[in-house]
C-alpha cells in the first residue's frame, strides 16, 4: 500500500475580524487532521479531527 502523502497548509492573518475563527473543512480530503493554535511561537491547543 503506497504511503500518503503529508501536506502543510499554513495560513498568518493580519487581524482576526472579531472574536470568533470558523474552520470550513469542506474542501478537504477525507482523512484525519491535526489543528495545532499557536500564540508566540508556542502550542497552546493541540486537537485531532476526521473528515
Amino acid at each position: 500500500m503506497p504511503a500518503k502523502k503529508k501536506f502543510n497548509y499554513e495560513a498568518h492573518l493580519e487581524k482576526p475580524p472579531s472574536q470568533k475563527i470558523l474552520l470550513n473543512i469542506n474542501h478537504l480530503e477525507k482523512g484525519e487532521y491535526e489543528l495545532n493554535i499557536i500564540h508566540k511561537n508556542k502550542i497552546i491547543k493541540k486537537t485531532k479531527f476526521k473528515k
